[in-house]
């Protein structure tokens, strides 16, 4: 008995130093920069919303890590 395989969603593994505009601009290249953006956040809240640096600290100006995984498209349904 052969099983299917689930569709799985796209992700990447960021680059060094990505932001959300860079990944935007490389994965979703036919999209205004802007809404690209809008979307990957929407997609990616457990990174969107994450505390960077704890109680009490400014939020990171870029709170994407190397070992986040990113998904660049939306959850299927």
């Amino acid at each position: 008995m052969t099983a299917a395989l689930s569709p799985v969603r796209k992700s990447i593994l960021p680059q060094n130093g990505d932001s959300w505009d860079s990944i935007a601009q490389r994965e979703l290249p036919g999209t205004a920069e802007t809404d690209a953006v809008a979307m990957l956040q929407s997609w990616n809240l457990h990174v969107f919303m994450r505390a960077a640096g704890g109680v009490g600290r400014l939020r990171s100006d870029n709170p994407i890590l190397p070992s986040d995984v990113i998904f660049v498209e939306p959850p299927r349904a």
